[in-house]
């Protein structure tokens, strides 16, 4: 009788873990594709546009990421593009026409850095 409080304790203990796991909700990781090279398209600086002569944003397809001489990993998080290194980490917000929207603030203020991928690049053809 011993063993079969044991195996009924275990099928018990399964079921709950089961139904745990399937109740828990699921991470969805990296669903959208953003490596490439983005430009930057536009600046605006509290509030006003000026001209975006800023060094691009370079997303590997390895997770990992280039801006301006900053080097860390990003992760997709939904609407979000979270980019990382040990000591910082911040968020840019992904839009529609390949575009990655990055606010700071910086030393005059709120930064709206707007980086576009150019879809033409993409598939580069040569004329021959």
């Amino acid at each position: 009788m011993g063993y079969d409080w044991v195996g009924l304790v275990l099928v018990r203990w399964i079921a709950t873990a089961a139904l745990v796991f399937f109740l828990m909700p699921q991470c969805k990781a990296q669903t959208v594709d953003v490596s490439g090279r983005y430009q930057c398209a536009q600046a605006k600086v509290r509030g006003k546009v000026i001209l975006c002569k800023a060094a691009p944003l370079i997303l590997k397809n390895d997770g990992h990421f280039e801006l301006r001489g900053w080097e860390g990993s990003y992760l997709v998080s939904g609407e979000w593009v979270e980019l990382s290194d040990s000591l910082i980490k911040t968020r840019a917000k992904i839009e529609p026409g390949h575009k990655i929207v990055l606010r700071y603030y910086g030393k005059h203020g709120l930064v709206e850095m707007t980086y576009e991928r150019r879809v033409a690049e993409m598939g580069k053809t040569a004329l021959s």
